[in-house]
C-alpha cells in the first residue's frame, strides 16, 4: 500500500511539473518567449508601492526606469538587471498564479506591492502579495524588483 502511494505521489508530481510550463504561459498575458527588444520597446517605466511590510525602509512608492537606469528605486540597476534576466530567459513575472495551481498553505506576512507601468512596451498593472507558497515565490521571483520582506 505505501509503494502504490508513494507512485502515485510521483505521478502526480511529475504531471504537475509537465503542466507547470503551459499553465504559467496561459496563466499570463505574455507569449513566450519574450522577444528581446532595443531601444524604447525595452524601457521599462514601473512604480512599485509596497505596503504592510513591517520594515520601513521597504514601504513606499518608488519608481523604476530602465534603459537607462533611473528612478527612486532604492535599488535600481539590480532590479533592471533581473528584468532584463527573466526576458532574456522569456518569463512573465507579472502573470497572475495561473488558476488551479497546487499551493502549498503557508503565510509569508501581510506585505503587499502593487505594480503599474510598461515593461518592455507591455502594459503593467499587478499586485503581490506573500498570501501562500505560489504567492510567496511570485514575490521572491522578483526580487529586487519586490523588497526582500518576510
Amino acid at each position: 500500500m505505501l509503494r502504490r502511494l508513494a507512485l502515485t505521489a510521483a505521478a502526480s508530481l511529475a504531471a504537475l511539473t509537465a503542466a507547470a510550463p503551459a499553465a504559467t504561459a496561459a496563466g499570463g498575458s505574455f507569449p513566450l518567449p519574450l522577444p528581446l527588444l532595443s531601444g524604447d520597446d525595452a524601457r521599462t517605466r514601473l512604480t512599485v508601492t509596497v505596503s504592510g511590510s513591517g520594515d520601513p525602509a521597504a514601504e513606499g512608492v518608488f519608481e523604476l526606469e530602465c534603459g537607462p537606469t533611473g528612478g527612486s528605486h532604492p535599488a535600481a540597476q539590480p532590479a533592471c538587471d533581473r528584468l532584463e534576466e527573466l526576458a532574456r530567459e522569456g518569463a512573465a513575472p507579472f502573470a497572475p498564479v495561473p488558476r488551479g495551481a497546487m499551493c502549498t498553505q503557508q503565510f509569508g506576512g501581510p506585505a503587499t506591492a502593487r505594480v503599474t507601468g510598461t515593461w518592455r512596451g507591455r502594459s503593467i498593472d499587478t499586485v503581490f502579495d506573500r498570501s501562500n507558497g505560489c504567492e510567496i515565490s511570485r514575490w521572491n521571483n522578483l526580487r529586487p524588483v519586490l523588497p526582500n520582506v518576510r
